[in-house]
């Protein structure tokens, strides 16, 4: 795999060419849709996705409906004799969302968010709360209305997706050049 797009969404090279692929049967909170603001849990899956595939080889596995309507491929990715759709919502990354007639592993993706809702894993324990989870993977209280690790690593504007956001001292990452109480401004 070439790159995680987000946690649900990969880039992978097939027969030398970069293809895009939406995962079928589950949907991570959105972090990179334009104009949205990013959702509870959703730089944690964008993290978690790019930390386990970026590299690998994957399988693609097809099922009915190949194509969604942006031009995607859909399809279920395996690493290994593993189920990654699936590892996504048992770990509460993802949710359940079935789209007919793409419903080959519906049952396994119901029976792991169940499990994992009941668990309290992942986005069923912390996003009542609206934040990210502690550890880290957890929201720096310095950047209020916006989710931003604390450092390490060190972030620049270019790294985050959020424009003039609210800031607060100690300001770990710097992104209020002038001081004004408001992050990326240009």
């Amino acid at each position: 795999m070439l790159r995680a797009v987000d946690g649900d969404t990969i880039e992978v090279r097939v027969r030398g060419r970069t293809v895009t692929v939406r995962l079928i049967g589950v949907d991570t909170p959105e972090s990179v849709a334009p104009g949205q603001p990013v959702e509870c849990y959703a730089l944690a899956a964008s993290r978690y996705t790019a930390r386990r595939l970026e590299g690998e080889r994957v399988r693609l596995e097809l099922d009915v409906e190949r194509v969604d309507r942006y031009g995607r491929t859909l399809a279920y990715v395996w690493l290994g004799d593993e189920l990654f759709n699936e590892t996504l919502v048992r770990e509460g990354y993802a949710v359940v969302a079935t789209y007919p007639p793409n419903v080959r592993y519906v049952d396994r993706f119901t029976a792991a968010q169940r499990a994992a809702r009941q668990d309290g894993r992942g986005l069923w324990g912390r996003c009542d709360e609206g934040t990210e989870p502690a550890g880290g993977d957890a929201c720096d209280p310095a950047y209020p209305g916006v989710c931003i690790p604390p450092p390490p690593p060190d972030l620049d504007c270019a790294d985050v997706p959020y424009r003039r956001f609210t800031v607060r001292s100690p300001d770990p990452h710097g992104f209020d050049g002038d001081h004004d109480g408001i992050g990326c401004e240009t």
